[in-house]
């Protein structure tokens, strides 16, 4: 057998054609032969610009076999490899339909080891104008950024996984420009609407502590149907968040992991919430907190909480589209404008951080500026009294004498 070629070593050739060839060992294949890549050029000079280019990007990998298979190969063995295996079924749903529908139409055929973050960005700028597969009347070809932030979150976590299994060298995927959220702002129920609500389910025993439950925790809907018993410590009054329930594809339910790794979390509810979870627990004590009310074996099911909510909001006269993270986000917002800070909301949110909290709640933090600046400045004034005020005026005259 030939001896091993280190990685990083080339050649440089003229080809019949005029142009300038150049090669580098990026990798070797089982048998121990030697994966190359190859680097074209008009001139010599062009050509070793992009080598060395090439060498700087290649530096310290070793590249396998697969490294020469399309974008479209890899994201078909990725989702049922890797992706599978770790996430529900209705995001394996989008993501197929992101790859298909897309990723492929534009990079489905280059190879791995070619894609550049400049390709991936040029798909994103092309999805933007005119990547809607059914023309909107409204938005006619124009694709939504929150669906190309989806597509690469996707995008991102593939070649991710790309990069440890020596496939691809770098992420190409990292540090792009992504559109700005077009999300609309966050419609919550205001005390008005809060008060008609809570006198609604007050009527509707069936109902009312899941929603109660629902508005003094925040917690998402899959969550909150996924609650059984072992997660209530009656004692301590504590509720341990540590599954989701969502639909499966052929009919039924399912319970799997939270939506991110914070949110298997452990929250302390409110007096009243604790104690109405305690007279629950003796008339409902089978598995499930909220109990499917014609088969108490199964859990109460994700879509029927949220058709019951539609039609308690058109009882009370709240004829908007309100989902049902709507109350989710009342609670944030509600437990915020009371004093809650940034980080304990963070927790019980299940969020990753304190800052993707403050930057989803924006409408409630810009208000809490505003009444925090008002604060320190009667503070200041306290501690100065009349002595901020020759300040003041001698700032005026400064200003005036400069005109």
């Amino acid at each position: 057998m030939a001896k091993r070629r280190p990685s990083g070593d080339g050649m440089v050739r003229k080809r019949d054609d005029g142009r300038w060839e150049g090669r580098i060992v990026v990798g070797h294949k089982e048998d121990g032969d030697p994966i190359f890549q190859y680097v074209l050029a008009p001139t010599q000079k062009a050509l070793l610009g992009k080598l060395h280019q090439n060498i700087e990007t290649f530096r310290d990998v070793e590249l396998c076999e697969d490294s020469r298979m399309t974008l479209a190969q890899w994201l078909d063995r990725w989702l049922d490899e890797y992706a599978t295996p770790r996430l529900r079924e209705s995001t394996m749903s989008g993501y197929r339909m992101y790859a298909e529908q897309y990723i492929n139409p534009s990079l489905g055929n280059k190879k791995m080891n070619s894609i550049t973050p400049a390709d991936i960005q040029r798909m994103y700028t092309k999805l933007k104008k005119e990547g809607r597969v059914r023309e909107h009347p409204e938005h006619g070809r124009t694709l939504s950024a929150g669906t190309i932030r989806r597509i690469h979150t996707m995008l991102h976590r593939a070649l991710g996984d790309a990069v440890k299994a020596h496939i691809i060298p770098r992420n190409p995927a990292e540090g792009l420009t992504l559109p700005r959220s077009d999300c609309p702002a966050k419609r919550v129920l205001t005390d008005r609407e809060l008060d008609k609500f809570m006198e609604a389910i007050q009527a509707d025993p069936l109902w009312h502590d899941f929603f109660y439950t629902e508005l003094t925790t925040g917690l998402r809907r899959g969550e909150i149907c996924g609650l059984q018993w072992c997660d209530f410590d009656s004692k301590t009054g504590t509720l341990q968040i540590s599954r989701t329930l969502h639909k499966k594809a052929g009919g039924g339910f399912e319970t799997g992991e939270t939506k991110t790794g914070r949110g298997k979390r452990k929250i302390l509810l409110p007096q009243s919430t604790a104690n109405m979870l305690r007279v629950r627990q003796e008339a409902f004590p089978g598995k499930w907190i909220f109990p499917n009310p014609f088969k108490a074996e199964q859990p109460i099911s994700p879509n029927a909480a949220y058709r019951r909510l539609k039609s308690l909001l058109r009882e009370v006269g709240i004829a908007e589209n309100i989902p049902f993270h709507g109350l989710r986000h009342t609670f944030a917002t509600h437990a915020l404008a009371s004093g809650v800070d940034a980080k304990t909301l963070s927790g019980i949110l299940g969020h990753t951080d304190a800052t993707f909290t403050l930057n989803t709640y924006t409408h409630v933090t810009g208000d809490m500026q505003k009444q925090a600046a008002a604060i320190v400045g009667n503070f200041m004034e306290d501690i100065f009294g009349k002595e901020l005020k020759p300040w003041q005026n001698a700032g005026s005259v400064v200003k005036e004498a400069s005109i």
